[in-house]
């Protein structure tokens, strides 16, 4: 009589013999808990001509759709193909990036500029290669995300945080008294990305130049938006380019210049130090050239047609005062940004859905992308809005309101 070899057990078997568990199993759980808190996300992929009123997106001055920026793109899809091809220190830099990086310098008023794939990488690549074991970071506790986890792989790195009270430069000026380092930081948002206000600009500037500190400022909302002609933050709170040697600043591309990447601007020896340090630089894929000529062509316009900042900002605030005159809890715009609290993440959401069936698309921020708390509509001025979409969005807002 021959004897059958055992059975094996399959993986699973292996696994439920030994006590284990399915290594993804608590994913339900936690996406039971998120939905009951109101805060279940989901894509929602739109269509090129869809007929809504965009007050969602970041095309501050209208320009991701102007001619001379389209059809710059699309030449150089052409001319250079669809993608890069690698990382710019090997494959990825063209040209375009060169041309885009004076342009952007010259006009922001810095020595130099260096683009990235994204604002957020720019963010990550700029605070991680500036910091380092003994560093002290002092930031603002509303910061974006990208200067959150920069500064969470900075402090792994062996440096020291300390958080100073939303755009309170006075605060920021006692962290850095505290803990003095021969590597001090202070990093802030100028423009805040939910409330859209503006942060203590000057102010930061004088608490780093006495304490020796550099001042790391993410303008991703202020550039084309504010200062003069729509030069940034500095150049609102009056800061000569011969008085920013101790600053350095990082923008978007996909705002107000209507394309896509990010970008590090600041002194020339800063610039080189990211070239050869910033992970975020040496091990990306360099910006696809079709959205380095977009910015540049957007950048181009935005020289030649100077009003759009100043239109895009007096929509903002038609917009603010229409809805503080309905009733609503609306913030104060210091540049593009309007936002106006809902009086729950349930109800934020209802409220988007209801003013998207309206026909106008709005953005809906909650927990965890609000530092506070609160959830609430986030809409974004246009300066190619004319006054018959301006009333629209009024109307649909107010009439759309949780009851």
């Amino acid at each position: 009589m021959t004897t059958q070899p055992p059975v094996r057990a399959s993986g699973a078997q292996d696994a439920a013999a030994a006590g284990l568990t399915d290594p993804f199993g608590w994913l339900a759980a936690a996406a039971r808990e998120r939905a009951d808190a109101g805060l279940a996300r989901r894509t929602r992929p739109r269509a090129h001509d869809d007929g809504l009123l965009d007050m969602a997106g970041n095309d501050y001055l209208g320009l991701t759709r102007h001619p001379d920026v389209t059809r710059a793109a699309a030449e150089a899809a052409r001319r250079w193909g669809a993608g890069s091809t690698g990382s710019r220190l090997v494959t990825g830099d063209t040209t375009l990036h060169g041309e885009l990086e004076t342009e952007l310098a010259a006009f922001y008023g810095t020595e130099a500029a260096l683009v990235f794939s994204s604002g957020y990488a720019a963010n990550i690549g700029l605070v991680t290669s500036l910091s380092g074991p003994g560093a002290h970071l002092v930031c603002d506790r509303y910061n974006h995300a990208s200067l959150i986890d920069a500064t969470r792989l900075a402090k792994a790195a062996g440096a020291r945080v300390s958080l100073f009270d939303h755009a309170d430069a006075a605060a920021a000026r006692r962290a850095l008294a505290a803990h003095p380092a021969e590597r001090s930081l202070v990093v802030s948002d100028t423009v805040f990305s939910v409330d859209g206000d503006l942060t203590d600009v000057s102010g930061l500037a004088r608490a780093c130049s006495d304490a020796g500190a550099a001042l790391l400022l993410d303008d991703a909302h202020g550039l084309g938006v504010i200062g003069d002609d729509g030069r940034g933050a500095l150049s609102a709170a009056g800061i000569a380019p011969d008085d920013r040697g101790g600053i350095v600043v990082t923008a978007t591309l996909s705002k107000a210049l209507g394309a896509q990447g990010g970008a590090v601007l600041g002194p020339h020896r800063v610039i080189r130090h990211l070239v050869e340090t910033a992970r975020t630089f040496i091990f990306d894929t360099g910006l696809a050239p079709a959205a380095a000529a977009g910015a540049l062509a957007a950048l181009r316009v935005l020289r030649a047609e100077p009003r759009r900042p100043e239109r895009l900002r007096s929509i903002a605030h038609r917009l603010a005062t229409g809805f503080r005159e309905l009733g609503l809890d609306a913030s104060a715009p210091d540049a593009a940004v309007v936002s106006v609290r809902a009086p729950s993440p349930e109800q934020a959401v209802a409220w988007a859905r209801r003013c998207r069936d309206a026909g106008v698309r709005v953005g809906c921020f909650r927990p965890p992308s609000v530092p506070d708390g609160r959830s609430r509509l986030r809409l974004t001025a246009r300066a190619d809005l004319d006054d018959v979409e301006v009333k629209r969005v009024l109307d649909v807002v107010g009439m759309t309101r949780p009851a």
